[in-house]
């Protein structure tokens, strides 16, 4: 029987021309280095090389003629429900900033701004941390249509800011895009994936683990226990992640959506095979070496590891709910009855988009939401609005 690749459609002949020069370019750096690559370096390049990766060419990735759908691609109430969230941060700061990272089309900043302003709750500045000339582009156009009001509150940065701020850092579906580890437990011990080019074709392979990976996953080991043959993935890039973007946190809240397991679930016997997943034109798949630069390659957040992350860090772990509970703390109710007041076919359409978001078969508990806290005000005891019901930081 065919497999899911072979079966996938394929792209024009412009498309495949790009993938075929991003191969060249990762066969060229895997013989410079010993003819062969770290997964992580493979994942790296696959998403990010320079005109070449999935999120730095030009190809459509969100929506009905991408390769996926976000959750507030899927609907509005998303968003209103976390500005909801914002909303509370904010003003238990007197006001502050908003710094999105990764903003995809742009849809989320905008119907977030336009249910802060309704609540006269506007941040100072909406900044947007983005790799992706494309995207920007994108994000600028979408913004500007949408929400030309609030046009000169975003923008858009390369870098970290230098200087410390008070306000709200929203991540979602970024972390699951980091670049991984694949690592498998073998009779000679930890073994780390790679990717070989046989002449200038990619292909998996193991290799012995550099000491960096040994120890993530020793540590993983002191937890869970792992037989052998057990493959799975660690994100080394998690800890420096949250390190970087607590150090311009001066007081405020990080709030991060993404799909993801607490550590035991993450490397439960059953996952044995770990849980990197491709997206290509609304298909999922396991194969990381079809078509490299143009399909979608992620893994599952390791919540525990962000957790602990954020412990070093100084941040306070101040909650962490199934998505569906959020956005059900948040209001999500309210803002149904709403759209069913505004008339039958807004109302159906509501809650035809709110069982997406919400179900457990949908996107209701695969997807998590985190918040990582400093000093948001002087009674830091009182639970944020999303995180009043149904906090599972106990199986962190």
């Amino acid at each position: 029987s065919p497999t899911m690749t072979q079966t996938l459609p394929m792209p024009d002949e412009n498309a495949l021309a790009a993938s075929r020069a991003l191969v060249a370019r990762i066969c060229e750096e895997a013989r410079r280095e010993g003819d062969f690559l770290t997964f992580e370096r493979f994942m790296e390049l696959a998403l990010y090389a320079p005109g070449l990766g999935y999120y730095a060419g030009g190809s459509r990735k969100f929506g009905a003629g991408g390769d996926f759908v976000t959750a507030p691609e899927v609907s509005p109430l998303f968003s209103r429900c976390l500005a909801v969230q914002v909303a509370e941060v904010l003003a238990r700061l007197g006001g502050g900033v908003v710094l999105e990272f990764g903003a995809g089309s742009g849809v989320m900043a905008a119907d977030v701004l336009i249910e802060l302003a309704a609540r006269n709750a506007l941040p100072e500045k909406w900044l947007i941390l983005e790799v992706s000339g494309e995207l920007r582009e994108r994000q600028a156009s979408l913004l500007s249509e949408t929400t030309p009001q609030h046009a000169s509150r975003v923008q858009w940065l390369d870098r970290l800011p230098e200087e410390p701020f008070d306000g709200v850092i929203v991540a979602n579906e970024v972390l699951d895009a980091f670049p991984v580890q694949r690592f498998r437990i073998g009779p000679e011990g930890i073994e780390t994936g790679r990717v070989c080019c046989e002449g200038e074709v990619p292909a998996g392979c193991w290799g012995r683990s550099p000491p960096e990976v040994v120890e993530a996953v020793d540590v993983i080991r002191q937890e869970v226990a792992l037989d052998d043959e057990y493959c799975s993935e660690v994100c080394l890039r998690l800890t420096p992640w949250v390190d970087a973007a607590g150090e311009v946190l001066g007081r405020g809240a990080m709030l991060l959506i993404d799909y993801g397991y607490p550590r035991a679930e993450y490397y439960h016997p059953d996952r044995s095979d770990g849980t990197l997943l491709c997206h290509y034109r609304h298909r999922a798949h396991s194969d990381a070496l079809f078509l490299p630069g143009l399909q979608d390659i992620t893994a599952h957040v390791d919540f525990t590891a962000v957790g602990l992350a954020a412990l070093a860090s100084g941040l306070e772990v101040a909650g962490f709910v199934t998505q569906a509970q959020f956005l059900l703390n948040c209001g999500l109710e309210g803002f149904l009855a709403k759209a069913r007041a505004a008339g039958a076919v807004e109302g159906v359409k509501a809650a035809q988009q709110a069982k997406r978001l919400v179900l457990p078969t949908e996107m209701g508990e695969r997807f998590k939401v985190m918040a990582l806290t400093r000093r948001v005000s002087d009674d830091d005891s009182a639970p944020l609005v999303g995180f009043s019901n149904g906090d599972l930081r106990y199986r962190l």
